[in-house]
């Protein structure tokens, strides 16, 4: 599924892939949970991926604190404050990382909002990523009450996803649509 998945993104045209980046910062703002939000962990995306950085330009400049992570050895999280475009530099596995001083692994607890990558996402919320678990385990260290949205393209939303022990649910999808409240199901 993940290699279909990435095919299809790759097909997008980039004016496509620019427009879904605005629609999906369009309705990020519009979200009452993030436009109450005082800290919001999201990520910096690379290449096909839905595009973050219009959303994250968009909440720096609203006074909103972003949080983004840096991948740690162990594909563990750490995180950092987002400052600015000029913050950003390539990292390991084509990734792009703020620069500033990290604040350890815990850092994500103080989020408001949790916006996390993936590649598809099941109507109860089991999220397809790219298999390092490195968002399973920042999801972990979210409290129940915190959202938590993966960012997709629309035709991405709603799949069968297969699912393993460790992964850990997101109780919303970020499209250029709009959001979409998942429904997390029991076992």
């Amino acid at each position: 599924m993940r290699a279909s998945v990435l095919a299809a993104r790759t097909l997008r045209p980039p004016a496509a892939r620019d427009a879904a980046a605005e629609a999906i910062r369009a309705q990020a703002l519009a979200w009452e949970a993030v436009s109450r939000a005082r800290t919001v962990a999201a990520y910096v995306s690379v290449g096909t991926e839905p595009g973050t950085r219009p959303l994250l330009d968009a909440l720096l400049a609203s006074g909103t604190r972003v949080l983004l992570p840096v991948l740690l050895d162990d594909n563990d999280l750490d995180w950092a404050a987002y400052t600015g475009p000029d913050d950003i530099m390539s990292a390991a596995r084509g990734l792009q990382e703020p620069t500033g001083a990290t604040l350890g692994v815990d850092a994500v607890r103080a989020a408001d909002v949790v916006l996390v990558p993936g590649l598809a996402v099941s109507p109860a919320g089991d999220r397809l990523g790219r298999g390092g678990g490195s968002y399973d385990r920042a999801l972990a260290r979210v409290g129940s009450g915190t959202p938590t949205a993966v960012v997709l393209y629309d035709d991405e939303v709603g799949l069968a996803v297969p699912v393993e022990a460790h992964d850990r649910r997101v109780s919303h999808a970020l499209a250029p649509r709009g959001v979409v409240a998942l429904t997390a199901l029991d076992g």
